[in-house]
């Protein structure tokens, strides 16, 4: 019986795990190790082109030569192009942000209530846009608001006997089609972050609802909404982010330069000087005073629905 016991004795050590596995799954080591991945690559992609982004606003770079100017690239930045851009995108963001949170709230109630069929269907329809390439769908939606009699958009207007408008050289109807390819692209997606927090509103507030009398809009305005609040709060606080970060909106319809400036984004502000004209010191202080509007807007903003309160 002794050499069958020091057999079994010597494969629980062989099933042991070793030190260096005993001290990774440990509980105070564990969590560190799964967020270790997260910290390399924000350290690796976000914060190092960060820091490296200010110190070159400081900097005059050309190929092979880099020059210290000090806060030239800022005082250039008081200047009629950069105030259009920083015009148009803002109201771009206030356009998209209205849009892309009242709509899909509006949507993701009725795609949720039982009376409607073909859920699965509607749900799917409404989130195609979000996989669709954005220069597909811009030369799509340039085709259908060309400037011809027989785009479209304009076969539409004289349906109702409105003039043919040219679309892509408005200030107006430019600013129309980039908040509209925006809303359409990401519509379906917002509405799926909706449908996910309907799931978390309790049926008994509906049925205490009921039993006082509320009718479908009181339901809708004194229980959805507030439940819906946190999930108001995280897509109104990434549509501002993502509407002042725009750039494929511009540059489908009209690549680099549009007339008048009348698509230029600050995103499209910092690829026409940092790459277009390789001016990557003014380009990098552009990119900084557009990070630091990013996220005075969304303090301000979150400061607003309230989103530092304790409870």
């Amino acid at each position: 019986m002794e050499p069958s016991t020091s057999t079994d004795t010597q494969k629980v050590r062989n099933k042991r795990p070793s030190k260096l596995t005993a001290f990774l799954t440990s509980r105070k080591i564990a969590p560190y190790v799964f967020v270790t991945p997260f910290v390399i690559s924000f350290l690796l992609l976000f914060l190092y082109p960060m820091i490296q982004a200010f110190v070159m606003s400081f900097q005059q770079v050309l190929p092979g030569q880099t020059t210290f100017i000090g806060f030239d690239n800022y005082e250039r930045l008081l200047n009629p192009t950069f105030y259009r851009a920083l015009l148009n995108t803002s109201v771009y963001v206030l356009f998209t942000v209205l849009i892309l949170v009242a709509a899909p709230v509006v949507l993701a109630v009725f795609l949720n209530s039982k009376l409607l069929k073909f859920k699965n269907f509607f749900r799917a329809s409404l989130f195609v846009p979000a996989l669709t390439s954005v220069i597909v769908a811009g030369v799509i939606f340039r085709m259908m608001f060309g400037e011809s009699d027989s785009a479209v958009a304009n076969e539409v207007l004289g349906f109702f006997g409105i003039s043919p408008i040219e679309w892509r050289y408005g200030s107006i109807s430019g600013m129309f089609l980039m908040v509209l390819l925006a809303s359409w692209r990401w519509m379906g997606v917002n509405i799926l972050y909706f449908l996910a927090g309907l799931q978390n509103v309790s049926d008994e507030l509906y049925e205490a609802a009921d039993i006082d009398g509320a009718n479908p809009i009181q339901k809708f305005f004194y229980v959805t909404l507030p439940s819906l609040k946190p999930v108001i709060i995280f897509v109104s606080t990434i549509s501002i982010i993502n509407g002042f970060r725009m750039f494929e909106e511009s540059f489908v319809f009209w690549q680099a330069n549009s007339p008048g400036n009348i698509g230029l984004t600050v995103v499209g502000y910092i690829y026409q000087e940092g790459i277009s004209q390789n001016d990557m010191g003014f380009g990098a202080a552009i990119g900084v005073v557009l990070m630091l509007i990013i996220f005075i807007v969304s303090i301000i903003q979150l400061k607003f629905v309230g989103a530092f309160k304790e409870d």
